[in-house]
Order: C-alpha cells, then sequence, then structure tokens
C-alpha cells in the first residue's frame, strides 16, 4: 500500500460498519486508482484461493513497518489501526482463523452476486438510464452510513461507533438521526446477536423517550443497568463499589423518567431508593442529583428553595460546576416568581455564566440565555426579551460538533424561536411569525421530544387571530388542542371564549377553578391575569364599583413581585373603572403613568386599546370645557383614535374598528363635519353587517 494514499484515508471508514466491496473499491479509486486495483486483486486472491493466502496477507502487513523508510509510521492513524488488527490477528485460535476466512469468502461472493445482477441490468437499460443510476447512487452514497445492515453481528468498535453517533444525533440534532421505528428495528438486530449488550439498551431507551412511550423506556432502562451489572463493567473500573453504584444510579434514572411523564409518586419511592444507596456507600456526588431532584419534586411546597440553596453550595463544595450551574438557574426562576428585582436576577445569572465559560459549558450558555428571554418577558421588557433570543440564535457553539451536527436543535433554541414567534405575532407581524413557526416545524418534526413547544405556541397565536377577527367559534375549535398541551392556559382560554360570547356564569365558574389551582400552586401571573378577566366580567354586569378593590388587588401583586407590564394594564383598567365612575380627569392623569410601557413594550393590541381608552376620556373631559377648548379636545381625540385604528388595523381587530369608526362618527358629527362623518358611518355600517354586536355598550367594554 502507498503511503500517501494511507494518510489521507477517512477515520470514518475506520471506525464505521463495514461497506460493500463495491463501495469499497470505489472510496479507495476516488483517491488512488492504482491501490484500489492492488486491493481489488488481493482480496480476489485470499477468497479464491486458500487459508494460506490470507495468511500471506498479514504476514505482509508485519513487512510495512520495517526499513529505515517505512511504508507506514507506526504512530500514524493508519499504523495504529493495522497493528491493532495483526495483534487481534495473532491472538485467534485456529477455529477463529477459519471463521474469520469463510466470513472474507462470504463477503466477497456476496459482492460478485450484486455486481452480476447489475451488470444483467446494465445490457437491459440504455445509455441515459444508466447515466441517471449512476448520478442517483452518488448521491445516496452519503445516506447510507446511516442504513447499517445488521443481517450479521457487528464488531465491538462498529456497534459503538452506531451507538455513540446515534445518541449524539439524538442529543444534538434529532431531525438527523435514525426514525424512532428504524433505529428501533437496528438496536433489536444488535440485541438479538448480543443481549447483553448494554449500550443498546440505553440508546433504545432514549428512543423510547422521543415517542413518549413510558412501557418501552422503563424495559429498556432496567435492562441497561441489569446488563451493566451482569457485565461487570462497573465493579471492573469502581472496585467493591460498583455493584451499588449501578443499583442507585439506576434508582436515580427511574426517578427521572417518572418525573418526566408526570408519575410524581412512583418517582418520589424511587428517589428515596436511591438516596438510601447511596448514604450507604456514602456516594456525595449521586446524593447531590438527588438532592436536585427532590427539589423539582418539592419545589411546589414554600421550603423547596431551601432545598435548593442547599444544593448549589454543596455542588460547589464537591466540584460539581453542571449541577451548580443548574441549581443557579433554578433558583433564579423561582426568585423570579418571588418578586425578586431584575437586576439582582441577572447578577446571578452572570455569575453562573462565567462558571459556564470557564469549564465550557455550552450547553448550560444556551440555556441561561434561552431563561433570560423567558425572565425579561415575565417582566414585560419586550426588546430586551428579543434582544436575548437574538444573541442566542447568532452564536456559535463551544462544543465540538461530529457527523454534521448543527448543535441549535436543542430545547433553548426551541423557546427562543417559539418566543421570537410570538413576539412578532403580537406586533401584527403574522407573516413573520407564520415563518418562524414554520421553520420551527422543519427543525422539530411533530415526532421530536420539543415539538410541544412550538405546537402550543402555534396554537395560541391562532386563538388570538381568531378572537381579534371576531371568529369565537373558531377560537373555541383551538382550546381543546391549548390544553392537551398545557392545562392551565387552556382553562384561561375557554373563559376568554364564553365571556366573548356572553356566557357570564360558566366564564366566572372556570375562573374560579382556575384561582383556586393557580394560587396553590404559585402562579402569580396566572393569578393576575385571572384578576383582570375577573374584572371584565363585573364590567359587563355593570357593578362598576365592585372591580375597584379586584383591580387594586393585582395592581398590588403586580407591583409587588416587579410584573411592570401587567401593572401597567391594570392601571389601565383603574383608568376605565374611574372613567365609567364619572371621573374622567383622574383617569387621564394616572394613565400618563401606565401608557409609556405599553407603547414602549406593548402588544399592537394593548397599544390599541390604551389610545382608545385616552380618546374617551379626552371626550368625556371635554364636557365642562369651553367651546372652544372642546373642539380641540374632540380634534386630539380624533387623532389619537386614528392611531388606535392603525393599531388595530394591524391585528385585524375587526370588533375595535368598529367600535372606533362609530366614535369617530359621533365626534364629526359635534365638530360639524358631515363629510368625515357619513364616511365613517359607511364604514361602521358595512362592519356592523360583517361581525353584529352582541348587545353590550359601547362604553363598558375596554378589551
Amino acid at each position: 500500500l502507498k503511503k500517501r494514499t494511507l494518510h489521507n484515508s477517512p477515520c470514518s471508514s475506520l471506525e464505521g460498519p463495514d461497506m460493500a466491496l463495491s463501495r469499497l473499491h470505489k472510496a479507495i479509486e476516488e483517491s488512488c486508482p492504482n491501490v484500489a486495483n492492488s486491493v481489488q486483486i488481493r482480496i480476489k486472491l485470499m477468497a479464491e484461493g486458500e487459508l494460506k493466502d490470507m495468511e500471506q496477507f498479514f504476514d505482509d502487513l508485519s513487512d510495512s513497518f520495517t526499513g529505515t523508510e517505512p511504508e507506514v509510521h507506526k504512530t500514524s492513524v493508519v499504523g495504529l489501526f493495522l497493528r491493532h488488527m495483526i495483534l487481534a490477528y495473532n491472538k485467534l485460535s485456529f477455529s477463529q482463523v477459519y471463521k474469520l476466512y469463510t466470513a472474507l469468502q462470504q463477503y466477497y461472493q456476496n459482492d460478485e452476486k450484486k455486481t452480476g445482477i447489475d451488470e444483467t441490468d446494465m445490457e437491459l437499460t440504455n445509455t441515459e438510464e444508466l447515466e441517471g443510476k449512476m448520478e442517483k447512487e452518488e448521491l445516496d452514497v452519503p445516506l447510507r452510513e446511516e442504513e447499517i445492515s445488521c443481517s450479521g453481528p457487528l464488531s465491538q468498535k462498529q456497534a459503538e461507533y452506531f451507538l455513540s453517533q446515534q445518541a449524539s444525533l439524538l442529543k444534538n440534532d434529532e431531525t438527523k438521526a435514525l426514525t424512532p421505528a428504524f433505529l428501533q428495528k437496528e438496536l433489536n438486530n444488535l440485541l438479538k446477536f448480543n443481549p447483553d449488550f448494554a449500550e443498546a439498551h440505553y440508546l433504545s431507551y432514549l428512543n423510547s423517550l422521543r415517542v413518549q412511550d413510558v412501557f418501552s423506556s422503563t424495559h429498556s432502562l432496567l435492562h441497561y443497568f441489569d446488563r451493566l451489572i451482569l457485565t461487570g463493567a462497573e465493579s471492573k473500573s469502581n472496585g467493591d463499589e460498583g455493584y451499588g453504584r449501578s443499583l442507585r444510579y439506576a434508582a436515580l434514572n427511574l426517578a427521572a423518567l417518572h418525573c418526566r411523564f408526570g408519575h410524581y409518586q412512583q418517582a418520589e419511592l424511587a428517589l428515596q431508593e436511591a438516596i438510601r444507596i447511596a448514604q450507604g456507600s456514602n456516594d456525595h456526588v449521586c446524593l447531590q442529583h438527588c438532592l436536585s431532584w427532590l427539589y423539582i419534586l418539592e419545589q411546589r411546597k414554600a421550603d423547596s428553595c431551601i432545598l435548593l440553596e442547599h444544593s448549589v453550595k454543596k455542588a460547589v463544595h464537591f466540584g460539581l460546576p453542571y449541577l451548580a450551574s443548574l441549581g443557579i438557574q433554578s433558583l433564579v426562576q423561582h426568585r423570579a416568581f418571588a418578586g425578586e428585582t431584575s437586576n439582582k436576577l441577572m447578577d446571578a445569572l452572570k455569575d453562573s455564566d462565567l462558571l459556564h465559560w470557564k469549564h465550557s459549558l455550552s450547553e448550560l450558555i444556551d440555556i441561561s440565555i434561552a431563561q433570560k428571554t423567558a425572565i425579561w418577558r415575565l417582566y414585560g421588557r419586550s426588546t430586551m426579551a428579543l434582544q436575548q433570543a437574538q444573541i442566542l440564535l447568532s452564536m456559535n457553539s463551544l462544543e465540538a460538533v461530529n457527523v454534521g451536527v448543527q448543535q441549535n436543535n436543542t430545547e433553548p433554541f426551541a423557546v427562543v424561536l417559539c418566543h421570537l414567534a410570538e413576539l412578532h405575532a403580537e406586533q401584527g407581524c403574522f407573516a413573520a411569525a407564520s415563518e418562524i413557526l414554520k421553520h420551527l416545524k422543519e427543525r422539530f418534526p411533530p415526532s421530536s421530544q420539543h415539538s410541544r413547544l412550538w405546537m402550543l405556541f402555534d396554537q395560541k397565536i391562532q386563538f388570538d387571530r381568531a378572537m381579534n377577527d371576531g371568529k369565537y367559534h373558531v377560537a373555541d375549535s383551538f382550546v381543546a388542542g391549548i390544553t392537551a398541551l398545557n392545562s392551565i392556559e387552556g382553562v384561561y382560554r375557554k373563559a376568554i371564549v364564553l365571556k366573548a360570547q356572553n356566557q357570564m356564569s360558566e366564564a366566572h365558574k372556570l375562573l374560579q377553578k382556575l384561582l383556586i389551582h393557580c394560587q396553590n400552586i404559585k402562579n402569580l401571573e396566572m393569578v393576575i391575569r385571572w384578576v383582570l378577566a375577573i374584572k371584565n366580567l363585573i364590567y359587563r354586569s355593570s357593578f362598576h364599583t365592585i372591580a375597584l378593590p379586584v383591580l387594586l388587588q393585582a395592581l398590588a401583586l403586580s407591583r409587588e413581585y416587579r410584573l411592570q407590564y401587567l401593572a401597567s394594564e391594570t392601571v389601565l383598567n383603574l383608568a376605565f373603572s374611574q372613567l365609567i365612575l364619572g371621573i374622567p380627569e383622574q383617569a387621564l392623569n394616572i394613565l400618563h403613568t401606565a401608557i409609556e410601557p405599553i407603547l414602549a413594550h406593548g402588544a399592537v393590541l394593548d397599544k390599541g386599546c390604551a389610545m382608545f381608552l385616552v380618546a374617551k376620556c379626552q371626550v368625556a373631559s371635554a364636557a365642562s370645557y369651553t367651546p372652544q377648548k372642546k373642539a380641540e379636545a374632540l380634534e386630539s381625540a380624533i387623532l389619537n383614535l386614528n392611531e388606535a385604528k392603525t393599531y388595530f388595523a394591524k391585528v385585524e381587530c375587526k370588533e375595535q374598528l368598529r367600535d372606533i369608526l362609530y366614535f369617530q362618527a359621533r365626534l364629526f358629527h359635534t365638530l360639524g363635519k358631515t363629510q368625515e362623518r357619513n364616511k365613517c358611518a359607511m364604514l361602521f355600517r358595512q362592519m356592523h353587517q360583517e361581525l353584529p354586536a352582541h348587545g353590550v355598550p359601547l362604553i363598558n367594554a375596554f378589551k
């Protein structure tokens, strides 16, 4: 063999599974045609000759390392591979050598049969068909590297390469991995020849998680740890503690599996078992993992934060940066709901980011940025959330990725893309939001484990569009899909639809149940949204004085927990209540404190509602003005109505557009502008015929 060809041969050919002889010949021929011809002659000589011919081949390989200028360097990639091959051959018994020789003959004969069939087909086809067939085969070559045929047993190295490759793809880029059904078929073939192959059982466990198969995933996980103990792999590397180590980590993984599927009682029992075994073995690392999962199981309790703080301190003490960082990020999330100021939370995330960069934990860097995006949205700062999303999408991963994997098909990227789609939809850019969702569907197919994220956001965006368009029956059809993905959000959306359809009692019952549940799980954002929804029911019932204490409660909660956007929205509702109660001047005064955050960070629909409310307050305040000052106030109100109309048109909110046209027609009539009044009246009549009102007075509806 020529030295030049050996050094240029790709490592994947050495690590990968056996390829057909024709493909091997073609791969070598592309690099060096002379060597390809020699390889073909040598294999044919061994396969059609006798056993001594194969023996002579291995003798010739040893001669490649001799001399002052050897054909192959001993320390090169190919040199190490050849030395390993020679050593393995020398250790074979006579029966194993004969088995190897018969396998070589079978390998050659299979290719001869296939070549014979191909030559027969070539005689029956014309030249154009042959060229098209060859082009198709050349295009299919890269794909066949994943299509491993397990009709016979693979070597240990080949199986390990296949398993590590697929496991890496499942973690970093699930779309490039084999489909769940095909991967399971290949794993079953591997296990047929080696039932005690523990790593194959673990990959089967990961594959079952992709399709949410709780039975198969549990079955494969238990088999993995059973085989791990039977093969003695753990005891060899960990002494007498190997057996116990497998047991405690088996219980820990089982707890994580049950927790993922929502089986919290079974997860707690498995976790207690893992803690008991880990304490008996004095395994502090396992205990730290158990403590992290214990927080997840008990995070609904008031004292769960103490567990988390203790977990972070212990993880730092034992030098576990991954666990420490995850603990800090969970603590930041807990503090965000507890009302901590944003500067303290961002300082904590900055400290965890330093830990990530120090230890090159690229996966946790992505999670940290995604969490910052969600926190800024929680605080109502859409501009900052948009900036964090763009940072993550434009960032290159630190982790070395093989086999063409793009390190951007993980959960953090799915989270920020979903936020990005919703932010665009809130600004009325539905085409852009649709493009982002389309990209999400391609990157995370419905069968992938993170597809539930974009499915929920897609349903929510379609629901909002249907509500804006006044198509409540269409919006109601999306409630079932939202409920299946997020039960709390689904109940809330159902109450909104019932309120829009004037089914007040049914909506109130749903909101009461939702309030009790959200208070139990301490979901304060949903509690405030519930208060604002109850306020709308009170408005529809014309009991405006009752709405004030409810709104003040929501305002106190939102300010206590630093939810600026919800606080601004609550202030708008308070201003509307004051307008209804006959004090529009006071309503205008408090509007100035709330409208700036709405216009800076709010959705287009909220901007339109705010400007519409300002115009209503201006008109109501102008009743006591002098004629000249009143005319100026009405002109200013018309300008604000035009701005509100632009916002509502952007999100296709026809019901609010109809109300603005009615209001503008009345104002133009008061100012004596007949032509403008008639134009608004005509547009109002057209929209009223398309979208009839539900009998609710205009002044009693804020949003």
